[in-house]
């Protein structure tokens, strides 16, 4: 569970993150790292030994949707990073690092269908996409094709879903790790992180129909653990189990690597929700505004709430959760969120966690990947996409 943040001195944070803010070179240097283990995932997910077939073209479509369109492909490669951190062979994590972007990739879908959404990394999200080819390809009227988009999606999910984890066994069958390792992964994945995840995104749910007066921040920075930060801490986790070749995620190396990247996990989502509002559109591939129009009770809104009048409090909360709302009402929400300070504190807070976070690494000697690690952590409070 996440470390409460309330009360924090921002002074010092802001202070003490001078040590590691990332220079131009770094940040460049941590992205081409990034696209080297994103090329190894792909390549590997290609392999005609690991792709899987299909008798229907649009759910092949469907799958590959969200993997051909890109995206950061962070998950895989942390997990390959603290592999390496630990003195590993990142080569041997790879089945591992592919398996966790699928299952990441599997949310994804099945969050569109939950959020309603129309864009993601720049191309149409799998559920609207495939309603729109089922009118042109197949002649069905709406009703039939909106159905028939969120069939595909669901499926398609699912596929990827099954997909990852047919690949985790491969540690040991083309790798030589312990089966017992391998065997761990997979019900900590398809166990503890989906039952997790999944309650996650349940509370993210019933928290946008919560009246705010109900919710604290670290209510939401609880869902913000369950729903993001538990697939980093096991890619984390998972990373460092690999590179030390061990059988168990309860090795004291492993828990701490496991605490980084779940901390930074959260600081992730914050830095996520921060963009959602203030963000470019088309670096991010999805529209900005849409957690507004959504109603989500992000860091952002219950802080900025807090301090609004009383005419600006019933004024934002008349377009919080409000799909129609114009794109003038949520730009003036926007900027309410920034005058009274809410976008700032969700940026204060997502660095005292990357703070926190940093101090899990102590255990490690330093390499190479160590020193990338850092550069993601700094990159996750940076990032502007």
């Amino acid at each position: 569970m996440p470390i409460s943040k309330v009360g924090y001195n921002t002074g010092v944070i802001i202070s003490n993150l001078k040590d590691f803010r990332m220079h131009a070179n770094d940040f460049t240097q941590l992205i081409h790292e990034i696209g080297q283990r994103q090329a190894l995932v792909k390549s590997y997910l290609a392999a005609p030994q690991n792709r899987i077939s299909f008798t229907y073209k649009h759910l092949e479509d469907a799958v590959y949707s969200y993997i051909n369109a890109g995206g950061k492909s962070l998950r895989p490669a942390v997990l390959m990073f603290c592999c390496g951190a630990v003195g590993g062979d990142e080569q041997i994590a790879i089945p591992a690092a592919a398996a966790v972007e699928l299952y990441h990739t599997f949310t994804l879908v099945h969050d569109d269908i939950i959020d309603r959404d129309e864009m993601r990394r720049s191309v149409p999200t799998v559920h609207y996409d495939f309603a729109r080819r089922a009118r042109a390809e197949l002649g069905m009227d709406d009703a039939t094709a909106d159905h028939y988009g969120l069939a595909i999606a669901i499926l398609a999910g699912d596929m990827q879903q099954g997909w990852a984890a047919s690949l985790l066994p491969d540690l040991y069958f083309h790798y030589g790790l312990p089966a017992e390792l391998a065997l761990v992964l997979v019900r900590e994945l398809f166990r503890q992180v989906q039952i997790t995840l999944i309650n996650g995104e349940t509370v993210d749910i019933l928290q946008a129909e919560t009246p705010v007066e109900q919710l604290n921040e670290q209510q939401v920075l609880d869902m913000l653990w369950q729903k993001t930060g538990s697939l980093y801490a096991f890619a984390g986790r998972a990373g460092a189990a690999i590179g030390l070749r061990l059988p168990t995620l309860e090795h004291p190396v492993v828990t701490a690597i496991g605490k980084f990247t779940g901390e930074c996990g959260i600081a992730f989502q914050i830095q996520d929700d921060v963009l959602g509002v203030v963000g470019d559109q088309k670096r991010m591939g999805k529209p900005v505004g849409s957690d507004i129009r959504e109603g989500k009770r992000t860091i952002i809104v219950l802080h900025s709430l807090e301090r609004m009048s009383a005419a600006q409090r019933q004024f934002a909360l008349s377009v919080l959760g409000n799909r129609e709302a114009s794109d003038s009402d949520i730009e003036e929400v926007v900027d309410l969120l920034d005058q009274t300070g809410g976008i700032q504190h969700a940026r204060d807070l997502a660095r005292h966690y990357v703070q926190d976070a940093l101090e899990h690494l102590r255990i490690l000697d330093d390499t190479p990947q160590k020193s990338l690690l850092r550069s993601w952590a700094d990159f996750i409070i940076q990032r502007d996409l």
